[in-house]
């Protein structure tokens, strides 16, 4: 039945474990499947061309493991494909871009929003293009592509951390910005550093929490939550090599309910090419 069909979540790496998290504590009964596609990460770097590749290859792994819904845990990603995806599958496709701009314009008293992301997530102005309906925002955007090395490391704290903090935010800072979006999934690991550097004036809006609301909200009106009584059951794949260090990074975030965490290499699903 396809509504007890676990759900399916795709990241580059680790960062979309935010976003995992925040659906296990909001719908503790539904099943998950993670997908971090480690072999390519990081995708901030790339080409959003071969962003979208390599993303629609990981998703097609997930609908070939019968999920119900898809869930694009990564900015870059849902910047370059997402109406591909959309097109593409016959099941729900949610993402997070939009439900951080609709906290950001609910979080905000003096219009100025910041928004911090991958060099490849703000180069696309995917985020200008989400605010461009909200013409009385003034958007401030920067790139901060070493937040990813570094939780991407484990490294989520100290003096590297607050030193390259400083630097990426200080734009944001002299804009006198009141919220400031951390467009990545992987930012969220590093709340307490962003959120040090920024003051207790600016309010951090992540899309973890907004888009499990969204991934509620499309499960009951598809009438696809979960019915079964049993026990879910929660899946973790990488499609690197080192799954010893994904399984690490995942209990380090998630905690030791993480028991294994499977190595799945992309390229093996015989599904539809690419257009």
């Amino acid at each position: 039945m396809i509504r007890n069909a676990p759900i399916g979540i795709f990241d580059s790496g680790v960062g979309g474990l935010t976003v995992a998290r925040a659906i296990r504590d909001s719908l503790p009964h539904e099943s998950l499947i993670y997908i971090g596609d480690t072999a390519h990460s990081p995708y901030g770097t790339k080409s959003m061309a071969d962003v979208r590749t390599y993303s629609l290859e990981v998703l097609d792994m997930l609908v070939a493991q019968g999920v119900k819904m898809l869930v694009i845990a990564c900015n870059t990603a849902s910047a370059a494909m997402l109406r591909d995806a959309r097109e593409r599958y016959d099941v729900p496709v949610i993402e997070v871009i939009q439900p951080a701009v609709r906290a950001a314009l609910a979080a905000t008293r003096n219009h100025r929003v910041g928004v911090i992301g991958t060099t490849a997530t703000i180069n696309s102005r995917a985020y200008d293009d989400a605010f461009a309906a909200a013409p009385h925002i003034e958007l401030i955007t920067a790139a901060a592509p070493r937040f990813v090395e570094f939780v991407e490391a484990g490294q989520t704290s100290g003096d590297d951390v607050l030193r390259v903090a400083r630097d990426y935010l200080k734009p944001l800072i002299d804009a006198h910005i009141d919220t400031l979006v951390l467009g990545c999934t992987h930012y969220p690991f590093l709340r307490g550093a962003i959120s040090y550097v920024m003051g207790d004036g600016v309010r951090l809006v992540s899309s973890d929490n907004e888009t499990a609301k969204d991934v509620y909200r499309e499960l009951v009106n598809s009438n696809l939550d979960r019915v079964e009584q049993t026990p879910p059951t929660y899946r973790y794949e990488e499609t690197g090599s080192d799954s010893a260090e994904f399984m690490r990074l995942a209990r380090l975030f998630l905690g030791p309910q993480v028991e294994t965490v499977d190595y799945t290499p992309t390229g093996v699903i015989d599904l539809p090419p690419l257009n």
